[in-house]
């Protein structure tokens, strides 16, 4: 059984959490042990004990330590990604990819912990100078998302080590695997005890017992409602707190768009990874010049996809990840027919090979902003395309939405394209791209009801992991 590491030791927990391929639910993927509130207090307590040293460790010593780790996760991407396919249902190019960007971010951020820098400052009165610098938070609690078991532990768990702060980092139970091969790869690559710790088990359990443990900020990255309780309790207690919640994405296509294009970023968009991005274009906003053309292109690109097994070479969309988000799916594509959208195809429950949750992804046409569908997060391959009068509406249209994350436009004028990207309500704009899809260097987040608090990724990642200082210096 793959245990839980603790103040540098591997622990043991009853009951196992039992990990099982969702391509094929006769595949076991392993065996992870549960912990409890005790372990998760113990977890933070070994954190606050190795935080005065790590946090005055020398920037090469963080850089070096998550230097290796980078190196060893692409040195064994392939494998890595095996795995995680297995796991979560990602095709095996998806799953590698996602397994190498995460060993990208390590790098990154091995480099930005020499790249620490401060401000000094001629004070208004004479004989002072005034000294700005940042300085870890202290223990940072990292709660991360099945949909992507390695790339978002990463880009949480690199900033926050490579910025001075320790970690208790609870992986959701769904994905398991990948969290602990981290965890393994950290504490070989150095880390001292307690400095990263992984508590694997129930959120319902280890959620509360990690808040009340005495963290000193919370980076949180799943659904909205457990978001908006999480943003409360941290207040409550005065611990800082960074929210990603998802969002309802919308991709327009304008009139002039080029077809084939504007086609290929919505199937992108809208089906790769199986639906399970929090950047995937769930309403496609079409304007009227090109609605019918688009939807009959689409259509066709979509009924041709190839739903199958994560790991089979010729499959395009694997599983959906677990039995109750595929039966969250099904009902939403039940709710879209009785609210009156016409199913262009897909939304079915596949019975393939192997025993194992498919679904083959869904189009919905004629709908409207107020059906469910259009509206509401759903997590999985179904897209609803809205008709747009012209650029005006469709921008209305994208803009109509309690969700902010990210936004698309297809279009060959500069001119509408610097118009949506200087007014569409979100936090990442897209220009002729896919939605989903983004790079680990630049700030990822939104606005609205999908983020809360600084931006994650790159050189902004600093804003949360690190608090400022302002020292004033008489000469």
């Amino acid at each position: 059984m793959h245990c839980n590491l603790i103040n540098g030791e591997w622990r043991g927990g009853q009951p196992a959490i039992v990990n099982r391929n969702p391509s094929d639910l006769d595949d076991v993927v392993g065996e992870y042990a549960s912990a409890g509130a005790d372990d998760m207090r113990e977890a933070v307590a070994a954190a606050r004990a190795a935080f005065p040293a790590w946090s005055r460790s020398t920037p090469q010593q963080r850089a070096d330590i998550l230097d290796a780790a980078g190196s060893e996760i692409l040195a064994r991407k392939i494998e890595l990604g095996t795995l995680l396919a297995r796991e979560e249902g990602k095709t095996l190019p998806e799953a590698i990819g996602e397994v190498a960007r995460a060993g990208q971010i390590f790098k990154f951020f091995a480099g930005e912990a020499l790249r620490a820098q401060g401000e000094l400052v001629d004070s208004v009165r004479p004989g002072v100078e005034v000294l700005i610098s940042r300085e870890p938070v202290g223990v940072v609690g990292l709660i991360t998302p099945w949909n992507f078991p390695i790339a978002i532990p990463a880009w949480k768990a690199a900033p926050a080590l490579a910025f001075g702060n320790t970690v208790v980092m609870k992986p959701a139970e769904l994905v398991p695997g990948s969290a602990w091969a981290l965890a393994d790869i950290l504490q070989r690559a150095g880390l001292p005890a307690g400095v990263f710790n992984l508590v694997m088990g129930s959120g319902r359990v280890l959620g509360p017992a990690l808040l009340d443990a005495g963290i000193d900020a919370l980076s949180f990255t799943g659904s909205q409602a457990t978001g908006e309780r999480l943003a409360a309790d941290c207040a409550a207690r005065g611990i800082k707190v960074q929210l990603e919640m998802g969002g309802k994405n919308p991709l327009v296509v304008a009139d002039d768009a080029k077809l084939e294009q504007a086609v290929e970023c919505a199937l992108n968009g809208a089906f790769y990874s199986t639906g399970q991005r929090c950047t995937a274009s769930s309403r496609l906003i079409v304007c009227s010049g090109i609605h019918d053309q688009f939807v009959g292109r689409l259509m066709e690109r979509t009924a041709a996809l190839r739903v199958g097994n994560a790991l089979a070479a010729e499959t395009q969309i694997g599983p959906v990840a677990s039995e109750s988000q595929l039966a969250g799916n099904l009902g939403y594509v039940e709710q879209g027919l009785a609210e009156g959208a016409s199913l262009l195809c897909g939304g079915e429950r596949l019975q393939l090979a192997t025993r194992g949750y498919y679904q083959s992804p869904a189009l919905f046409a004629g709908c409207t902003p107020q059906m469910a569908i259009s509206r509401e997060e759903i997590f999985g391959p179904v897209a609803a395309v809205l008709r747009a009068d012209d650029y005006e509406h469709a921008l209305a249209l994208a803009n109509d939405t309690p969700f902010g994350l990210a936004s698309g436009i297809c279009t060959q004028s500069l001119a509408l394209a610097t118009h949506f990207r200087r007014n569409s309500e979100a936090g990442m704009v897209m220009v002729n791209l896919p939605t989903a899809g983004v790079d680990y260097h630049v700030p990822f987040g939104g606005r609205k009801g999908s983020s809360h608090g600084p931006r994650e990724q790159g050189r902004y990642a600093a804003e949360f992991y690190t608090t400022v200082k302002t020292a004033y210096i008489g000469l």
